[in-house]
């Protein structure tokens, strides 16, 4: 199914929509930094599960962070499980820098 996903920054979430309806499919929810975009939440309404929406999501949030030069959070288990399987978006996720002290 086409999906149309668009940025809704001051609901600080992705919304999907079916072309030329009016509900909102499903959304992924984040929190975002000058440096760093942490997808928390992202939900599928039940009438639209199993239709691509999920991944729809999750590909344009990740491409638009890539686009703004973000590093990404996943600490929605669906965009974390999302990014394991799609390895050529890997190379967005944050890696903490731990600092090893005397």
């Amino acid at each position: 199914m086409a999906v149309e996903v668009k940025d809704v920054p001051g609901a600080k979430r992705y919304e999907a929509r079916a072309p030329g309806r009016s509900e909102v499919a499903g959304v992924a929810e984040y929190i975002r930094t000058a440096e760093l975009v942490a997808f928390v939440h992202t939900e599928v309404s039940p009438a639209y599960e199993g239709q691509g929406v999920g991944a729809a999501l999750a590909r344009a949030a990740l491409d638009e962070a890539r686009a703004a030069n973000l590093r990404v959070l996943a600490v929605c288990p669906f965009i974390a499980g999302w990014i394991a399987r799609h390895p050529d978006y890997q190379d967005l996720v944050y890696q903490s820098r731990s600092r090893v002290t005397d």
